[in-house]
């Protein structure tokens, strides 16, 4: 069944649920919308179903920052209160709540 409500919301941190990053929702996708290659990429017994809303992140780790594209079932709110530190955040976002970053410019 298709969903249409995505859970988390532009702005919001959120965390990857099983891989050690997080990051910014800047972008949301009713279901699936990337490449089948990178969809047969991902390993079968973790494949997530695309029926179901995909986020564009700028994501951290430890590592190195990124953007990420993840479905809902693999992502959770993140409530640690720390600010992202991915560099594009100050170009796309306003202030930090501790949650959520506000929006810089009203988004479609």
């Amino acid at each position: 069944m298709l969903r249409t409500h995505a859970k988390y919301k532009l702005g919001q941190v959120v965390r990857h649920r099983n891989h050690p990053f997080r990051g910014v929702v800047f972008d949301v996708d009713p279901q699936f919308s990337n490449s089948e290659e990178w969809y047969q990429a991902i390993p079968e017994n973790s494949r997530p179903p695309k029926e179901q809303p995909f986020y564009h992140l700028l994501a951290e780790n430890d590592k190195s920052f990124y953007v990420a594209y993840v479905s809902e079932q693999n992502l959770v709110a993140d409530y640690s209160g720390e600010p992202v530190e991915h560099p594009d955040v100050k170009d796309m976002f306003g202030t930090f709540d501790g949650a959520a970053y506000g929006l810089q410019f009203q988004m479609n």
